[in-house]
């Protein structure tokens, strides 16, 4: 007998691969500590007990009003802050109370996000095959993944996969991720979750780093949002809303240092430069003729958007760029209103926004009445990624 090697013949192997993934439920879900736009620089400025730089207070107010956001979810209240004082206070140690308050919080919101999207997936807990979850913050062993399978009652067989510390392009990563799961394990039914709490990062004002603190002070909001994926849907038993029809990522050339986190004992410091927005807009269209190059779709007003709202300015120069209209960027643009900046769940937002207002608006898919459309995430890197969607008709869904 000869050895494994000889023997083995690699194209005798049928390969069994399921169809195209696609999403079959979402859900999301913030915290319900609701704080205005408009009231924010004055709380924070209390809450950290900062009032004395009245300087500092009057461009943060500034920057609150053109930031294009409505009103944020936060998990953090006066209270908890008042009980951990170290936190409101630039450079002070307090990773260990952040950590205590993350590692908690975020599989609570994961939670809650889940149990939306398994309630509209209809089907079993049990039928869940995979675990994806995606945080910025809250590391530790065992992991936020473990500690969700617990809180919904998952199968402990359940084949967990974490992310910890990716940014805001992760919403993209777990969905590519669950795109290769379900599509190589036949059968597979995906449960994706991203979950962010602010905590890791807030921090109080400090004049020798306003641009890098206070502008993330001003984006970010709290949010969770879950996603079942699977190939195959079951005829009359599942219900497709969009399809992933291809998963790339790229990093920005001549992007390294744009967007920087730093995990230190006062927590994480973000680091981002002025132009992050530009080297976006830059490097945007390429990412498109990359992804919709085989399809021949050059057309980028054809697409239905579901861009990551990193910042008004990133929306910006995206529609300037690619000369998109108006309406393009509308359902990006409503969450960033709405719920701000909540990394790596904004996209799952967006999906939600985009087929709540199809269905409104009575149209025949959930891609906006549009065949084809593109979900991008941005952040540190500068890494991009890039998923091409394909609605699903009402008709095919049933």
């Amino acid at each position: 007998m000869g050895s494994l090697d000889q023997d083995f013949q690699p194209n005798q192997v049928p390969t069994i691969r399921a169809d195209a993934a696609t999403v079959l439920a979402i859900g999301t879900a913030n915290p319900p500590n609701c704080i205005p736009q408009a009231e924010f620089a004055d709380f924070y400025f209390r809450v950290t007990n900062s009032n004395h730089m009245t300087d500092l207070k009057k461009k943060f107010k500034r920057i609150c009003e053109k930031s294009s956001i409505k009103k944020r979810y936060v998990h953090l209240t006066e209270k908890i802050l008042n009980e951990n004082p170290n936190i409101c206070t630039f450079k002070e140690p307090s990773l260990t109370a952040r950590q205590n308050i993350a590692t908690e919080e975020i599989p609570k919101l994961g939670k809650e996000a889940a149990l939306k999207a398994i309630e509209e997936w209809g089907r079993p807990k049990s039928e869940i095959t995979h675990l994806v979850f995606c945080t910025i913050g809250g590391a530790e062993m065992p992991s936020a993944d473990y500690q969700l399978v617990h809180l919904l009652g998952l199968n402990p067989s359940v084949k967990r996969f974490m992310l910890y510390y990716q940014g805001c392009f992760a919403g993209g990563s777990v969905l590519r991720l669950a795109k290769d799961l379900a599509e190589n394990n036949v059968g597979a039914r995906v449960l994706v979750v991203c979950a962010e709490v602010s905590i890791p990062y807030f921090h109080g004002p400090s004049e020798a780093h306003f641009d890098s603190n206070l502008i993330w002070q001003m984006l970010c909001g709290d949010g969770a949002g879950a996603a079942i994926v699977g190939s195959n849907p079951r005829k009359l038993i599942e219900r497709p809303l969009f399809q992933l029809v291809s998963a790339s990522q790229t990093i920005v050339p001549n992007s390294e240092g744009a967007i920087k986190g730093t995990l230190s004992e006062m927590g994480i410091i973000f680091n981002l430069v002025d132009k992050v927005p530009v080297l976006i807009g830059n490097n945007i269209e390429n990412c498109l003729e990359e992804a919709f190059g085989s399809l021949g779709i050059s057309n980028w007003n054809s697409l239905f958007w579901v861009a990551h709202p990193g910042g008004p300015a990133i929306l910006n120069q995206i529609e300037e760029k690619l000369k998109l209209k108006e309406e393009k960027l509308k359902a990006s643009r409503h969450v960033l209103s709405e719920y701000g900046n909540m990394s790596s769940a904004c996209v799952f937002f967006i999906l939600d926004e985009m087929r709540r207002r199809s269905k409104e608006e009575g149209k025949i898919t959930t891609g906006d009445g549009l065949e084809w459309g593109v979900l991008f995430g941005f952040g540190p890197g500068l890494t991009v990624e890039t998923i091409v969607l394909r609605s699903i008709s009402t008709n095919e869904a049933h």
